[in-house]
C-alpha cells in the first residue's frame, strides 16, 4: 500500500468523524447565530437568517435536540443566540438549559427572527444577520456545516474560526476551516489496502467514539418511544437474528436522533444519519461474530470510507439519500468480517447501488429511520448475494463493468441528475 494512500485515508477519517449533537442543518443555523452573537458582543434587538433551499428542507420537519419540539429556522437560530456556546461548533447546543427554552419560546412568539429563502443556491449555505444597539453582526456558513467563510462587524471583516485570513476567499466560496485531505485520492481498490493492512492507532480514537456514541444512542432510541419507533417495531415484528438486529439498530438511532434526543452522534460525511448507518450495522455484526476490536476497527474504517467515497461527489446535500451511501459502507463492512475479499466487497457496493439509489431526500424527519432500515436492508440482501457470487452484471440499468465506474453513474445522478428533483421536493414542502 502506498504511504500516500494511508495518510488520505487517516487524514480524511480524522475530519469526517466527529462528534454533533441533532441534525447537523439546524445546528449549522445554531453555530451560525451563536457566532453572530459573539461577534456582536450583546444579545440581538432583531435577527434575520437567509438559508439555501435543501437547509431549509433539512430544518422543517426535524426536532432541535434537547427541546421536545422546537422545529425550524428560526427555533435553530435563537436557540444558537440564547443558549449556544460557537466554540463547540458542531456541539453548540449542548449545554441548553430549561430558561433558554422558555426564552426561545417566548421569542419564538414575538416573531423575534424572520428566515429567508436564498434561491437558486446549491448545497449548504446559512447566512446569520443580527442587529442591536445600531451595530450589526454577519456570519456566513457555506460548503460544509461548520465552514464560516465570512464573519464581519458593522461592514468590517473579522478573522474567520481559528484565525483564517477571509481574503483568501473570493465572493461566496468556501474557506475550509483546515487544508482539505485528499478525497480524490480514494478508491475501493485503496480503502480496502488501508482498512485491511495499515496502522490503524492515529484513527482508533475517533473509532472508539463512534462506537460509544454511536451504539447509545442506538439502545435509547430501542428503549425510549422516539419518532414512530422503526427500530422496536422490527425487532417486535421480524424477531431478533443478527440481520434485523442491524437494520433495528441503525433505525433506532435514527428515531431517537430525530426527535430530539440530546445525545451526540459521530457524523460521516456531514450527517448524523450517515454515521449512524455506515457505523451500528458493523458493531451488530461484529459484536454477533465475537471478533476483536482490532478487527472491528477495520471493519468501520472500512465502512466509513466507502461512504465517504460515494457521498463526497454527490455533496453533503441533495435529493439523493445519503443512508444508501453510508448502508454500501455498512455492508463493505459486514462483508469483510465475513471473510469476503475486494472483488467481494465490490460486489456488495454494485448490488446495493443497483437496488436502492432511487430513494430520495425530502428532509430530516421521522422517517429518516425508515429509510436508513430500508437501506441497511438492501446491503444486508447485496451482502448475502455476493458471498454466494451473485452481482447484477454491467449494462443492467446502471450498474458498469467496474465498481468505480458504477459509484461514477450513482454520483452523475444524485449531483446532477437530482437537481430538478431537489427543487420540486422543496416545493412541495413549501406548499408552492
Amino acid at each position: 500500500m502506498e504511504r500516500s494512500i494511508e495518510e488520505a485515508c487517516e487524514a480524511i477519517l480524522r475530519k469526517e468523524l466527529v462528534p454533533a449533537l441533532g441534525c447537523t442543518e439546524p445546528i449549522a443555523i445554531a453555530y451560525a447565530a451563536a457566532l453572530a452573537r459573539e461577534t456582536l458582543g450583546a444579545f440581538p434587538e432583531r435577527m434575520t437568517i437567509r438559508c439555501s433551499g435543501n437547509v431549509v428542507k433539512n430544518v422543517k420537519g426535524v426536532v432541535v435536540p434537547g427541546t421536545g419540539d422546537l422545529r425550524g429556522v428560526e427555533a435553530s437560530a435563537i436557540l444558537g443566540a440564547v443558549g449556544g456556546d460557537a466554540s463547540l461548533r458542531l456541539e453548540v447546543l449542548s449545554g441548553l438549559r430549561p430558561e433558554h427554552l422558555e426564552r426561545t419560546r417566548a421569542l419564538l412568539a414575538e416573531r423575534f427572527c424572520g428566515a429567508e429563502l436564498v434561491p437558486d443556491v446549491e448545497g449548504l449555505l446559512v447566512v446569520a444577520e443580527l442587529e442591536a444597539g445600531g451595530s450589526s453582526s454577519v456570519v456566513e456558513i457555506r460548503g460544509g456545516h461548520t465552514d464560516v467563510v465570512r464573519v464581519e462587524r458593522d461592514g468590517g471583516p473579522l478573522p474567520l474560526p481559528g484565525g483564517r485570513d477571509p481574503a483568501v476567499a473570493g465572493p461566496g466560496a468556501s474557506v475550509p476551516e483546515a487544508a482539505e485531505p485528499p478525497y480524490e485520492r480514494l478508491t475501493l481498490a485503496g480503502i480496502y489496502a488501508y482498512a485491511t493492512e495499515a496502522d490503524l492507532g492515529p484513527v482508533k480514537g475517533a473509532l472508539d467514539e463512534q462506537i460509544r456514541c454511536n451504539s447509545a444512542i442506538s439502545r435509547e432510541g430501542l428503549e425510549r418511544p422516539y419518532g414512530e419507533r422503526v427500530g422496536a417495531t422490527l425487532l417486535r415484528c421480524y424477531g431478533d437474528g443478527v440481520m434485523i438486529r442491524a437494520r433495528a439498530a441503525a433505525a433506532a438511532g435514527a428515531d431517537a436522533r430525530m426527535s430530539g434526543c440530546a445525545m451526540p452522534v459521530v457524523i460521516n460525511s456531514g450527517s448524523g444519519n450517515q454515521g449512524i448507518t455506515a457505523s451500528v450495522p458493523v458493531i451488530v455484526f461484529a459484536r454477533d461474530k465475537g471478533v476483536p476490536d482490532e478487527t472491528l476497527y477495520r471493519a468501520l474504517a472500512l465502512s466509513n470510507l466507502v461512504s465517504i467515497h460515494i457521498k463526497r461527489g454527490i455533496g453533503k446535500l441533495s435529493a439523493f439519500c445519503g443512508a444508501v451511501s453510508a448502508a454500501c459502507g455498512s455492508g463493505a463492512g459486514i462483508t469483510w468480517l465475513s471473510g469476503g475479499d475486494l472483488e467481494t466487497v465490490a460486489m456488495t457496493i454494485t448490488n446495493t447501488l443497483a437496488n436502492t439509489s432511487g430513494i430520495i431526500c425530502d428532509g430530516a424527519k421521522a422517517s429518516c429511520a425508515a429509510k436508513v432500515a430500508s437501506s441497511v436492508d438492501a446491503a444486508i440482501l447485496s451482502h448475502c448475494m455476493a458471498m454466494d457470487r451473485m452481482v447484477f452484471k454491467p449494462g443492467e440499468g446502471i450498474v458498469m463493468g467496474d465498481v468505480e465506474d458504477t459509484i461514477r453513474s450513482v454520483v452523475r445522478i444524485g449531483r446532477d441528475g437530482m437537481r430538478s428533483t431537489d427543487r420540486e421536493i422543496l416545493n412541495i414542502m413549501m406548499g408552492c
